[in-house]
């Protein structure tokens, strides 16, 4: 017997009988001509943080890339693997999308652990290694005086859409098309409790409100 898990199943059979008629002519669409989304979303594996459903997406509109704490490494063409940047890679150089938009947001598992100085949870630590590129070798964060730990880890937690979109600018096919006007990076901050969506103003480097943008 087949222990696939029962609700997607459910979900699939709800799928095909309301949301795919309506929707079969774009996938035969895309399945014959291909993806030609405009807009790449590097967000959190954060299973309350769903791009598609935040920004209301059809098939075939984002090309997301999840991953702990939604960072981007810098430029490192080595011998060794990078998962990250070969989605990246892909979406500037053959999907050409125009907006690459970094998706940052609270209550994030992986800045926590990062900010409370988590034990390792496993011989490996795969999470610490992972949020280790965060910091820049011999910076120190470190929560400020008259700070709460909970505006401390608010800011972190934007601080890393900012360090994604500065480690993006270590990618030459990014900075060619983005210094050739050909691609724009976007940093935003969704909240979980009010589903809300803050969007950076790359004057003020600040997060204001995507309802208060035009």
């Amino acid at each position: 017997m087949i222990s696939f898990p029962q609700r997607l199943l459910e979900g699939y059979r709800a799928f095909t009988t309301q949301r795919l008629p309506t929707e079969q002519s774009r996938y035969l669409e895309l399945s014959e001509r291909g993806q030609s989304p405009e807009v790449m979303v590097i967000g959190c594996c954060d299973s309350r943080v769903s791009p598609e459903v935040i920004f209301d997406v059809g098939p075939g509109e984002l090309f997301v890339l999840r991953n702990i704490a939604n960072l981007v490494p810098i430029y490192q063409p080595d011998a060794n693997a990078h998962g990250v940047s070969a989605a990246l890679e892909y979406a500037v150089t053959v999907l050409k999308v125009k907006h690459i938009v970094i998706l940052g947001h609270a209550q994030c598992g992986g800045i926590r652990a990062f900010v409370d100085k988590a034990a390792p949870l496993s011989p490996g630590d795969f999470i610490g290694r992972w949020m280790s590129m965060f910091i820049k070798p011999g910076e120190v964060v470190e929560q400020r005086d008259h700070e709460s730990f909970q505006d401390f880890v608010v800011r972190i937690e934007k601080a890393a859409v900012f360090r994604s979109l500065e480690n993006l600018m270590t990618f030459p096919f990014v900075r060619s098309r983005v210094e050739a006007g050909d691609l724009q990076l976007h940093g935003a901050y969704f909240g979980v409790s009010e589903g809300s969506l803050f969007v950076l103003d790359k004057a003020t480097k600040e997060f204001k409100s995507a309802r208060s943008v035009a």
